[in-house]
């Protein structure tokens, strides 16, 4: 391989994201050679062979076993890191997530320590926005550094948030963690999940194309990415025009196939009020401002796809009853709103509405509020002075964020300006961790033991005055 021919280790390369960043690595002027680790299955197989003829090497492999990383990772100037399980299958196997996502993200960052020069590696990870879990407004935006605070059942976000905690705290020096929000798809015309209803139609998210994610992908490779771009946490987002409620969605994806009055398919009855995650990103433009990456809006892959919606779905998208006894069957299936309802599953009732009484209040059309929330942005407090350079943060600073976390610092002396280096925590219920200010501060993590147990996170927002700006925005909430 010539010296100046760049080497890019890609996982997940057969999914949506991954799929994107393979084309736009490929058609980009620079010299590479495209390494992509990915799973033996017929339908993997299928997707990587017209790679195959482009020039990319592929690894038949496995994410949790780490000769296969090593082997991807050997040699590579840049590993993109997007593999992993996703929901809706991740909700469907939460061991098997845990095991792929975490052992993941593990065996990445050990074959990168073993590199003769790990220093000259970078490793970009891709997060998730499912990191920050449910921010109806009037707390709908966000920003890098809020907390974490994970949705009940939600394992997908639960195995993210450990692997990042991996990432940021893994000692490497050329990382960093993209949080992903969702990647637009034609919905309508692929086949249809149950998760879809997860989503209360009064929440908001800021979305991003698949084409732009995957340019995305291919930028950070650039040489001319500044070097303060690693060792940082971001949002990717696609910008103002990208920033939709669910409702917007979901009506402009049904018109995109042809139906003219997407409401008369859906009941907003079949919808969850909450336990899901999305917000508007107050600090998404950062990203772009270091990375450029965006080309495209929302509504420009709609249109771009329209044409492309199969005959069929045209056709029943003139008949809007057709549409919503489909939609209404997918709600009534394992894993639908409707399912859990007419099952008895408590547990998930309880976690998607509230209460099952809270479920029978919700009204249809005729009494919908189209109230869309404010489009300016705020931000919550993260307990320390965010103008002071990095540099100038203190031990005093630290503990004083601690203390608004509920907890304290047990360090007695802190590296000024590093936040590499591991300092020693206790949260409000005793536990005692290990962390960094780039986890801790930038990150807006905090004890591992609770933010894994949703469970316990009235307790955590009785003492920390940091998680309560996340916990308390709606009133049934005890």
């Amino acid at each position: 391989m010539p010296s100046d021919t760049q080497r890019v280790f890609l996982t997940g390369a057969s999914g949506g994201m991954g799929r994107a960043g393979l084309e736009a690595l490929l058609a980009g002027p620079e010299r590479r050679e495209v390494v992509a680790l990915v799973p033996p299955t017929e339908n993997d197989q299928r997707i990587m062979a017209p790679y195959l003829r482009r020039g990319v090497r592929v690894i038949w492999g496995d994410l949790t076993h780490y000769a296969d990383v090593l082997a991807g990772v050997s040699g590579a100037d840049y590993v993109l890191h997007v593999g992993g399980l996703v929901s809706p299958l991740a909700d469907a196997q939460p061991k098997r997530t845990l095991e792929v996502n975490v052992g993941a993200a593990r065996n990445i960052v050990r074959a990168i320590q073993a590199q003769p020069e790990p220093e000259r590696v970078r490793l970009v990870y891709i997060g998730t926005i499912a990191q920050t879990g449910h921010r109806p407004a009037p707390i709908h935006w966000g920003r890098v550094g809020d907390p974490i605070k994970l949705s009940t059942f939600d394992t997908y976000a639960l195995s993210k948030t450990i692997a990042e905690r991996l990432i940021v705290d893994s000692g490497l020096r050329h990382w960093v963690s993209l949080r992903q929000t969702g990647i637009a798809r034609m919905a309508a015309s692929t086949r249809l999940d149950p998760i879809l209803f997860h989503t209360p139609l009064a929440d908001v998210l800021e979305w991003v194309t698949p084409r732009d994610s995957g340019r995305l992908l291919a930028n950070v490779c650039a040489p001319t990415v500044p070097p303060d771009f690693w060792g940082r946490i971001y949002n990717i987002g696609g910008g103002q025009p990208n920033r939709l409620t669910n409702v917007e969605l979901f009506e402009r994806t049904l018109r995109a196939t042809g139906l003219r009055h997407p409401r008369r398919a859906l009941d907003p009855r079949w919808f969850a009020l909450r336990n899901f995650h999305g917000h508007w990103f107050s600090d998404s433009d950062r990203l772009e401002a270091l990375v450029p990456f965006r080309t495209q809006t929302l509504d420009e892959y709609l249109a771009e796809q329209a044409p492309l919606v199969p005959w069929y779905i045209r056709l029943g998208s003139a008949f809007p009853q057709l549409v919503r006894r489909r939609l209404e069957r997918v709600a009534r299936g394992p894993g639908g709103t409707l399912h859990w309802l007419a099952h008895g599953d408590e547990a998930r009732i309880a976690a998607y509405f509230g209460s099952r009484e809270a479920w029978g209040a919700i009204r249809g059309w005729e009494a919908w509020e189209a109230v869309r929330p404010t489009s300016t942005p705020s931000q919550l407090d993260h307990g320390y002075d965010e103008q002071l350079p990095r540099e100038a943060i203190s031990l005093t600073d630290v503990q004083a964020a601690a203390r608004f976390r509920g907890g304290q610092c047990l360090s007695t002396d802190m590296p000024r300006g590093d936040w590499r280096a591991l300092l020693r925590w206790q949260c409000h219920a005793g536990h005692e961790f290990t962390a960094s200010l780039n986890l801790i501060l930038m990150g807006g993590h905090w004890c591992p033991t609770c933010l894994a147990d949703p469970a316990s996170y009235p307790q955590l927002a009785q003492h920390s005055a940091f998680f309560r700006q996340v916990w308390r925005p709606a009133p049934d909430r005890p």
